[in-house]
């Protein structure tokens, strides 16, 4: 097994490699793809997924001005697609996350100050 540090668009991610045999590989399934969540750097109240899933779209930009309640990402999990909304009024000062990336419960999606 060997580690990597890549930086994919100014963020940071550590990748472990392990080199299998060609009947190992024909054997073993093929594991789905999952980066790590990008750490949110802005200042500010984060906004969390609630739950693991998929985001299908982002409504807001870093700059934009949201009220509490407005939507700001589309994540779709179990084939449902839930709206997850501003927590606070303020401005996005970051946004964690890319439409198509996979996210955990927990993970930083946006930051409003």
């Amino acid at each position: 097994m060997k580690k990597y540090r890549v930086n994919v668009n100014g963020t940071n991610y550590e990748i472990e490699i392990e080199l299998m045999s060609e009947t190992e590989a024909k054997a073993a399934p093929a594991p789905v793809a999952q980066a790590a969540a990008p750490v949110a750097s802005g200042e500010g109240e984060a906004v969390a997924s609630p739950m693991p899933g998929t985001i299908l779209d982002i409504k807001v930009n870093v700059g934009d001005s949201v009220k509490k309640g407005q939507v700001l990402m589309i994540l779709e999990a179990m084939k449902m697609e839930n709206e997850i909304m501003a927590g606070v009024d303020g401005v996005v000062t970051s946004i964690g996350v890319t439409k198509g990336a996979s996210v955990q419960t927990g993970d930083a999606l946006c930051t409003i100050k």
